[in-house]
């Protein structure tokens, strides 16, 4: 907290200041930690799609859920770089922190955002040309 010190600005009081710091760098610190050892799922890590298609609820909810899961997935092996393909599983698909997908890496957080972002561009046309999802600007 003392490298921080130059950032306060006296626009609240210093221990409100302080205890607003400590909890959000405590929570970023553990979140990390949490995948410090792990290893990031691929996209070949089949309990990654087990768990998606779980959350589904009625029969009809169920059977498309398993339709645009698999055309997802296809859609990743197809349309995706490697790179991309990875950031995207664990990013979106994983709750992995962007942070500890750069550091992995060897990036930065910006360029795995923007990784990241392309990904899910590609995704979006391939599933919209499919007809999976509703072409944007005509909802």
């Amino acid at each position: 907290m003392t490298a921080k010190l130059d950032g306060y600005r006296g626009a609240s009081r210093f221990t409100t200041w302080a205890y607003a710091f400590a909890i959000f760098e405590i929570s970023t610190k553990l979140r990390r930690h949490a995948w410090r050892r792990g290893s990031i799922p691929t996209a070949d890590d089949d309990a990654t799609w087990d768990r998606l298609a779980v959350n589904a609820g009625t029969a009809q909810t169920k059977a498309e859920s398993a339709e645009l899961l698999r055309a997802l997935r296809r859609a990743i092996a197809e349309e995706l770089t490697p790179r991309q393909r990875q950031v995207f599983v664990a990013v979106a698909l994983n709750d992995v922190e962007i942070d500890v997908v750069a550091g992995q890496l060897e990036s930065t957080r910006g360029a795995v955002y923007k990784v990241l972002h392309d990904a899910r561009t590609k995704l979006r046309g391939r599933l919209e040309r499919e007809g999976h999802l509703k072409q944007e600007g005509k909802r």
